[in-house]
């Protein structure tokens, strides 16, 4: 089986690679999203440049990172309908002996406050354990993110450190807390 189409079932939830026929659900969604209800909700965003022909480059880009053992990025969709609820991402930081991993998680937010978040971020690490062979996962967060960081706490991930000066955003070197949580 391809990296590629690797996928994981919940109840609810199905995580998967993005397929270039989910074009109009993926931007049936971005479009429905309510405005920003923090900072680190982006909200509504311009989806001019999202045209068809723009979505099949970016699904190749992730098919070809993904067997690049790069970054893997998987959509968030309710069974029920085939909605697109988010999208989850592993980008590889070190093999070898390390077999350790970043990933972010987002849900849009018209669909917060349902589950979806906790379901997805669940399966996403059982699914990183289990086919991407990843031994650490490690979760990158702004100390005022306090949605992010119940939802890293929820599914089990235990706080590590605070790296000081960490990424550059907002037009500043920020910290960010460290959260992580290994396979059995």
């Amino acid at each position: 089986m391809n990296k590629f189409s690797y996928k994981i079932e919940t109840e609810r939830l199905v995580i998967r690679p993005f397929e270039k026929e989910d074009y109009s659900v993926w931007f049936t969604e971005y479009e429905n999203r309510l405005p920003s209800q923090h900072k680190y909700d982006e909200g509504k965003i311009d989806m001019g440049i999202c045209t068809k022909d723009w979505f099949m480059k970016l699904v190749e880009n992730q098919q070809r990172l993904a067997l690049e053992d790069k970054v893997y990025v998987f959509g968030v969709f309710r069974k029920a309908d085939h909605t697109q609820l988010g999208a989850i991402d592993f980008s590889t930081l070190m093999r070898d002996e390390f077999q350790w991993a970043r990933f972010g998680y987002t849900i849009h937010n018209q669909f917060w406050r349902n589950g979806y978040g906790q379901e997805a971020v669940k399966a996403a690490i059982s699914l990183a354990f289990e086919k991407l062979n990843y031994h650490r996962i490690e979760a990158h967060i702004n100390p005022d993110n306090i949605p992010s960081i119940k939802l890293a706490e929820s599914v089990g991930m235990t706080f590590e450190c605070i790296r000081k000066g960490f990424i550059y955003e907002f037009d500043e070197w920020t910290d960010n807390l460290i959260y992580f949580i290994n396979s059995k």
